[in-house]
């Protein structure tokens, strides 16, 4: 069943000349594309809350770096959760993709794969998503299934509100509780506050993706933030890159966080002024590069998380 693919060729946004379609046999292709595997920022922007949350842990247990075991399993969930909720939402909304230009090459209205075979692609990625959990303690993986509310409503959001970039932030910040929980069996508020400000940064950079999209969602009635920004996006996504920074420096005030970890948030937030200030929200390819940027943010976060531990632990 899995093996009757069609590869029509790559996705409309995919980065050009991927391993995903010059090394995979042409039957995997299209898996691939369906879990969005030659477009890795999805998957980065979902591991950088778990990977700084695992990093605040550090920090806050003396220890001199993440839990590399950790680090590891959050990597490979990510991974595949990613996957797993990319195939659900491209089930969900085949409708739409197939009149939006940058979505009708997707695997499902290309015919590259039957809504069958994306069904049982979806099940393997989730039972990979399922053995990472069960390696964590009972609480994370209590806390990790909690997460399955989010992702299952999200896709439906934009048929609903102008506000589907939250219920986005919901689903990928999740990571900023379980890097916590992996590490102490229970939460505290410097994970929650970091979850908190995750949703504030997704709200700003899913805005600027969402603007590739915004003359056909209006056709087609989808909704987003940035439909409803319009040409206030740019003080839209200052406030909220703001509200984010002012978020994670927080968190990791109540980490007891030293120098370094501050030094990356604010080096983190130079990164984040310099989107808003060059952003044209009219220029499709010039969003989607600013949304990909973020991945070198999460670096610089990450990075300054680190550090500090390292110092601290010494």
């Amino acid at each position: 069943m899995l093996f009757g693919t069609k590869d029509t060729g790559p996705v409309a946004d995919a980065v050009r000349r991927h391993w995903v379609d010059t090394h995979l046999p042409s039957w995997a292709r299209p898996y691939a594309r369906l879990a969005r595997w030659e477009r890795p920022i999805g998957w980065w922007l979902l591991l950088w809350p778990c990977w700084w949350s695992a990093a605040l842990a550090a920090i806050a247990k003396g220890a001199m770096l993440p839990n590399l075991w950790h680090l590891a399993l959050f990597f490979i969930g990510a991974v595949a959760m990613r996957g797993a909720g990319c195939t659900y939402n491209d089930l969900v909304d085949e409708d739409i993709d197939a009149q939006v230009e940058r979505t009708r090459s997707r695997p499902i209205p290309a015919g590259q794969v039957s809504r069958a075979q994306a069904k049982v692609f979806l099940v393997i990625q989730a039972l990979v998503g399922l053995v990472v959990l069960l390696q964590f303690n009972w609480f994370s993986v209590v806390l990790g299934a909690a997460s399955l509310l989010p992702v299952a409503i999200y896709p439906f959001m934009k048929r609903i509100t102008y506000w589907p970039q939250f219920f986005l932030g919901l689903a990928f910040s999740w990571g900023a509780l379980m890097g916590w929980a992996a590490a102490f069996g229970h939460l505290g508020w410097a994970p929650v506050v970091l979850y908190v400000g995750g949703i504030a940064w997704t709200i700003g950079y899913d805005t600027i993706y969402a603007h590739q999209d915004k003359e056909d969602d209006a056709v087609v009635g989808v909704k987003s933030t940035a439909r409803l920004f319009g040409i206030f996006t740019k003080p839209a996504i200052f406030a909220l890159y703001l509200l984010a920074t002012a978020l994670f420096a927080l968190a990791a005030t109540l980490a007891d966080a030293g120098p370094a970890a501050f030094a990356g948030l604010a080096l983190g937030a130079l990164h984040l002024a310099w989107q808003g200030l060059i952003l044209d929200i009219d220029d499709p390819d010039q969003c989607l590069k600013l949304f990909r940027s973020n991945t070198v943010y999460g670096w610089i976060v990450f990075g300054g998380f680190v550090l500090d531990a390292a110092i601290g632990g010494l």
